[in-house]
């Protein structure tokens, strides 16, 4: 059993979960004992998608009690979102009733499930129950969508006023919405599209739903600030972030108006050219990354380049120089790099200080034996099916000296799977009350 706060929530494993955890246990190593940071504190999750449940994701790794709510008529969206994995592998269309989404099988992790249909009339008592007990609520409606449910700010206040309540929306709390904020919406409006791609290309969408992925971020820490005033203060308050604001702040910290009025190129393709040497280059099997913007770097990579005239070249002799023939600069190293192996490049550069590094696929990336050590990216399987297709996903990206991350061994595989666990045992529903709001449809 797992205590949070003196309350006690026995964790049910069944047949398969038990096997998974016994055959995935970690034998030659003592377990990590230390505590996980935002141990005993409770977080009812509204969410659905990606934004929301990432933001629940991380507080669940850092060690809260996330309780995970799904409309009992089909759960969260990610539930159905390509590809599955199950009995068979890893499929593009579910083929069998127990294949898992893999969104679901990443963004669930960690969680408890429960079912509640917030456009039920008995809703509203439920979420209050939950709300009173909890420490945080996180939604990711779109804006006023939470308050016309009566699953509001107001209403987890009015059941508890040290609630901490996190709100992410497309455009912030309040301001309407002429569509709903979906990532790539969010990438347009921003600017985003226009800060990669050469200078007459179309707009290039972010592979990395940034949007979603940023908003969430931006949630955890005023959730984090939240709670450091609510000890300060005892006062719980709304965290309200915008999806636009948070990807909008990260465009912001280029200077595209002054490189503008400077008549420099903002879109440059491959390379920076204000930082020059900076940015990817070509190599015979693949591409390589180079930083050399500083003149050690630059030296570095002309005596590399077996071409330590270059650093003599009144066109390359100074960094504003080299900036300013960047175009120049930037053909003579591909016509360098565009002739070797891509580890011969690295190993050569690497030789003399030069920062390089070889530009990999996601998927080689995901496995980096230093982000699996560090648990950055990590396994993940179908808990009935433990077949070893090498998946990977995201793990919780922060180390402490004094304590750990991690996911409890607990997954809502069904809508509603802990509805006992959390109605009967947390909140203290009795089963009369669980089995009435099951047949009225509120569960």
């Amino acid at each position: 059993m797992d205590e949070r706060e003196g309350v006690w929530i026995p964790v049910r494993l069944s047949a398969f979960q038990v096997d998974f955890l016994q055959d995935n246990a970690v034998t030659d190593a003592p377990a990590d004992t230390r505590p996980r940071p935002l141990e005993g504190l409770k977080v009812i999750d509204l969410t659905r998608a990606l934004a929301g449940p990432y933001a629940t994701l991380l507080l669940a790794g850092l060690g809260a009690t996330v309780i995970k709510v799904e409309d009992p008529r089909g759960g969260d969206l990610a539930r159905e979102n390509s590809p599955y994995v199950g009995r068979d592998g890893v499929s593009v269309e579910r083929r069998h009733e127990d294949d898992l989404s893999i969104s679901h099988l990443t963004r669930a992790r960690g969680k408890y499930g429960v079912s509640l249909n917030l456009k039920h009339p008995k809703a509203r008592e439920v979420f209050a129950d939950l709300a009173r007990d909890a420490d945080i609520v996180v939604e990711n409606f779109t804006s006023g969508t939470a308050d016309r449910l009566g699953v509001g700010y107001a209403a987890a206040k009015a059941a508890n006023p040290g609630i901490i309540y996190c709100s992410l929306s497309g455009f912030g709390a309040g301001v309407s919405e002429g569509s709903k904020a979906m990532d790539v919406l969010i990438q347009a409006l921003s600017g985003a599209m226009y800060t990669s791609g050469g200078p007459d290309d179309p707009p290039v969408r972010i592979g990395v739903p940034m949007a979603d992925m940023l908003a969430p971020v931006f949630g955890v820490i005023g959730v984090l600030a939240a709670l450091e005033q609510r000890r300060r203060t005892g006062q719980g308050q709304q965290v309200d972030v915008s999806m636009l604001g948070a990807l909008t702040s990260f465009v912001a910290i280029e200077n595209w108006q002054a490189m503008a009025l400077a008549g420099m190129e903002a879109r440059t393709g491959l390379t920076v050219q204000r930082l020059s040497p900076f940015g990817v280059f070509r190599c015979a099997d693949g591409y390589v990354s180079i930083v050399a913007v500083h003149e050690g770097l630059a030296r570095g990579l002309f005596k590399a380049m077996e071409n330590e005239a270059l650093g003599e070249d009144p066109r390359f002799a100074t960094r504003d120089r080299r900036v300013a023939n960047a175009k120049v600069l930037e053909a003579l190293i591909e016509a360098w790099s565009s002739q070797l192996p891509t580890d011969e490049v690295v190993r050569r550069l690497e030789a003399q200080g030069v920062p390089a590094a070889p530009v990999r696929h996601p998927a080689e990336g995901l496995h980096d034996p230093r982000v699996l050590a560090r648990g950055e990216t990590m396994p993940i399987t179908h808990p009935a099916y433990t077949r070893d297709d090498g998946l990977l996903t995201s793990g919780v990206p922060i180390q402490f000296s004094e304590g750990r991350t991690g996911f409890d061994q607990v997954l809502p595989v069904a809508v509603g799977q802990h509805n006992a666990t959390i109605y009967r045992e947390l909140l203290g529903y009795s089963d009369e009350q669980v089995e009435a709001l099951a047949q009225a449809g509120a569960i």
